[in-house]
């Protein structure tokens, strides 16, 4: 569970980090937008109230609170569900990632009633008006992680057992 542990503290210590120099330290909530390396990477201040992309994000009051028990939940039950089978330690690292980035998204919930994101990228003469932060391609990459290295439990069984002497 140790690297459950590390990928999760490290998730959300960057990810808060990042949106501590970016929004306040480099005044982006002010100026609202910074041409990093146009157009692939911009920064572009955002205040999420809903789910990814915005989605669902009417700003009520009962939502936000919502939104923060069904993340707190999917923590606990990944949690929960590592610590309980014996998972690849790619697996568990997959999970730290996405419980620290979700947890670090709470943490925003909790602090200013939104999440704050600042990354924007855009491609090929397409305007990406999405913008997204490090805990996002955290819990992405964590979610993708468990679906591509978890064991489901069956290759232990299929292996034939060794006779003891």
């Amino acid at each position: 569970m140790r690297s459950f542990l590390v990928s999760g503290i490290l998730a959300f210590v960057i990810d808060q980090l990042s949106k501590y120099l970016v929004i306040h330290t480099m005044e982006l909530a002010r100026i609202r937008s910074i041409d990093v390396l146009p157009p692939l990477v911009n920064f572009r201040y955002g205040e999420n109230r809903g789910i990814n992309f915005g989605l669902f994000g009417g700003g009520s009051e009962s939502s936000r609170w919502i939104l923060i028990a069904l993340a707190v939940v999917i923590c606990v039950a990944v949690t929960v569900w590592l610590m309980r089978s014996a998972q690849p330690r790619l697996a568990r690292i997959s999970g730290g990632l996405l419980v620290g980035g979700a947890l670090a998204n709470v943490l925003d919930r909790l602090l200013y009633g939104y999440v704050l994101d600042f990354l924007n990228m855009s491609c090929c003469g397409i305007d990406n008006p999405f913008v997204f932060n490090i805990a996002d391609v955290f819990i992405f990459a964590g979610a993708l992680g468990l679906i591509f290295f978890s064991s489901d439990g069956k290759s232990a069984a299929r292996q034939p057992r060794k006779k003891p002497k």
